[in-house]
């Protein structure tokens, strides 16, 4: 028994070793890999940064990236202001100013594809938002500083609950008399928000997508009653938004059916 127990604890504190490990890996290969470059600039460091910008690094802490925050020059490179924004010696020199000598990751999203490569790729599915053909950049929907406090704990994601995809899509956003509650959730429950396979950037093109809310119970008769419908026929090879049903996903002022 108390060998047994030996094997046990030796075998637990390697998974914990290992899963520390590769928690440290995974941090690490998320390091920028090389920061943005600005000819003859060389680093200052974090706290140089904060003397003019107080009104960012007040709020900085509250944002995911602050948890990388260090004030140490070397690691300025890797995870301070300037691994987002250049070296900020020439910007300093000419004492500050909008694109003066430093990088605006706002205009060019590059660096922000050194730490999340998952997004970039998703930039480049077929459907996506058009990052990439600058037409969009990542701080229309994302505070990279961490000004709103309200953001939800996943993330740098929407301020509030669709509140970011409003201001452009502002048809689905409009208050109507019959809401579709998956809105209550939110955009992010149907759309993926960098990119997808599917059309309007979806997460599931055929009916699956509305089944995960709207469960399906198999009658004794051998029907597919969803809510109290019948919908054994109505959902054999069509989607429930293309098949005149429920077209108007969004939500209706019609019908709480979700017609137009």
């Amino acid at each position: 028994m108390n060998n047994w127990r030996i094997s046990a604890a030796v075998m637990l504190g390697a998974l914990g070793f290992a899963g520390l490990f590769l928690s440290s890996c995974s941090t690490v290969n998320r390091a920028v890999i090389a920061p943005p470059e600005i000819e003859g600039a060389t680093f200052v460091g974090n706290k140089v940064c904060a003397d003019c910008h107080t009104n960012i690094t007040r709020v900085f802490a509250a944002s995911p990236h602050g948890r990388y925050y260090k004030e140490d020059l070397e690691w300025a490179k890797m995870s301070g202001c300037e691994s987002c924004h250049g070296p900020g010696s020439k910007h300093v020199q000419v004492g500050g100013g909008r694109g003066r000598f430093i990088v605006n990751p706002g205009k060019d999203p590059q660096s922000c594809y050194q730490c999340h490569l998952e997004v970039h790729a998703e930039f480049n599915l077929p459907s996506h938002h058009p990052v990439t053909e600058f037409r969009m950049n990542c701080v229309q929907c994302h505070d990279p500083h961490g000004h709103d406090i309200m953001k939800p704990s996943g993330g740098l994601a929407m301020a509030r609950l669709n509140e970011s995809c409003a201001q452009c899509h502002r048809e689905q956003a409009k208050p109507v008399v019959f809401e579709h509650e998956a809105l209550r959730e939110g955009c992010t429950t149907c759309h993926q928000p960098h990119g997808s396979i599917n059309r309007k950037m979806l997460i599931q093109a055929d009916n699956n997508l509305c089944l995960k809310c709207h469960a399906q119970v198999q009658s004794g008769a051998g029907q597919v009653v969803i809510g109290k419908s019948d919908h054994t026929t109505r959902i054999r090879g069509r989607t429930c938004w293309t098949a005149g049903c429920h077209p108007s996903v969004h939500g209706s002022n019609i019908s709480p059916h979700l017609h137009y």
